[in-house]
């Protein structure tokens, strides 16, 4: 049984039309190797005209315990091209945040926005302490790989799709929320969804 938030997130790609106060997504990238445990809440999406291109981690530190790892992600928004170095107008959004962990630095792009990722988890540990998802790593359009403070446990797993809108300009997340005493996990699963069937709010 898990006690804790257990996190997960979808980084969305999206068109830039309008539908009321909607943003509409081109495409959701995922991964295969997220967690098991908690529901999905609602995605949080950069301002109007702005996408991703720096991103921080709220982690614990091993604690020689209950582990929990990855316990937030807070995306940096930018209106920059795919080609620009420059940073205006920035702003922060984030995932569901966990109870544990420090923010640790951030990390952007030299030029342009991020267009993929890549997710270390580690597999359920059945009578062992879960953590599911650990780390994460962004490919910026420039090509650069940008690597989380996260912890190392788990495995890298395979890179999720390349967006095909100008940038990732949101994050949703899966919390399980408190059940007790138990072990407490992190961040577990990611969003899946068919491209141009669903808009965000």
């Amino acid at each position: 049984m898990h006690h804790f938030f257990s996190i997960a997130f979808s980084l969305l790609a999206i068109i830039g039309q309008h539908v009321s106060s909607a943003r509409e997504h081109r495409s959701v990238l995922t991964v295969p190797n997220g967690g098991p445990w908690g529901t999905w809440r609602d995605v949080s999406m950069c301002p109007d005209g702005t996408y991703a291109y720096g991103f921080s981690l709220r982690v614990e530190d091993p604690i020689d315990g209950d582990d929990t790892a990855l316990n937030g992600i807070r995306l940096y928004c930018t209106d920059r091209s795919e080609e620009d170095s420059s940073s205006n107008d920035i702003t922060s959004i984030e995932s569901g945040i966990g109870y544990w962990g420090e923010w640790k630095a951030i990390k952007n792009c030299p030029k342009g926005l991020f267009r993929a990722f890549q997710l270390r988890v580690e597999s359920e540990q059945l009578s062992g302490d879960d953590t599911a998802a650990n780390n994460i790593r962004f490919e910026c359009s420039d090509g650069t790989e940008l690597q989380g403070d996260g912890t190392t446990w788990g495995d890298w797993g395979k890179w999720s799709s390349k967006c095909e809108g100008k940038g990732i300009c949101g994050i949703g997340t899966k919390i399980e929320e408190p059940q007790g005493d138990g072990d407490d996990t992190a961040l577990n699963d990611v969003y899946e969804d068919d491209k141009n069937s669903r808009k965000i709010k």
